[in-house]
């Protein structure tokens, strides 16, 4: 972290948070099975979280199906435990280092899990958003103690990222607004 403040850096990395958080949610269909569904999910493989698609090839043979061909076969357990346990409420079959995925019918149940998903990608966009407004008021604290910047510029800078954070966060509310009404459509 440098000594320079600069709200222009700190908007652009919440906005990175949110980028982050529609991504997530773009994962979250709600009709027809995409291979992004699977993005999110990280793999416990050779001793590090790995990205799923560093590891196998996703497609979708059909709507309701997914396909999941592992490249190294000894992954295919790990594969399957990810996918499993990722919150997404899918049980996946494994054939040897093909996973296939099959999606649940979207009932009321099903739909309440989405939602509860999509709160969750939420939460960690924000907490995102609050870690880089804390470091921007480190910044003019710090820039302030070290009197490189009067207290009333700092009071001034300190609103601004304030004014910054809050519409970060109303954003991500919004967009989980839209996502949660998508998901819950009959």
């Amino acid at each position: 972290m440098s000594d320079a403040f600069s709200l222009e850096n700190l908007r652009t990395r919440m906005n990175k948070s949110i980028d982050a958080m529609k991504n997530d949610l773009a994962g979250l269909r709600t009709g027809r099975a995409s291979a992004s569904l699977l993005d999110p999910i990280h793999v416990d493989a050779y001793g590090s979280a790995t990205p799923l698609s560093q590891l196998a090839t996703v497609s979708v043979p059909e709507p309701r199906m997914l396909s999941v061909q592992v490249w190294d076969r000894s992954m295919a357990g790990a594969v399957e435990k990810a996918i499993r346990e990722s919150g997404l409420g899918l049980n996946p079959i494994a054939e040897g280092a093909l996973i296939r995925v099959p999606l649940p019918e979207l009932n009321e149940e099903r739909r309440r899990e989405l939602s509860k998903v999509a709160h969750q990608y939420a939460e960690q966009a924000r907490v995102a958003v609050r870690h880089v407004r804390r470091d921007g008021m480190d910044v003019l604290r710090k820039l302030e103690k070290d009197g490189e910047m009067s207290q009333d510029d700092a009071r001034v800078n300190s609103d601004k990222v304030q004014k910054a954070t809050d519409d970060a966060i109303a954003e991500i509310d919004a967009l989980v607004a839209h996502k949660e009404q998508e998901i819950m459509q009959v």
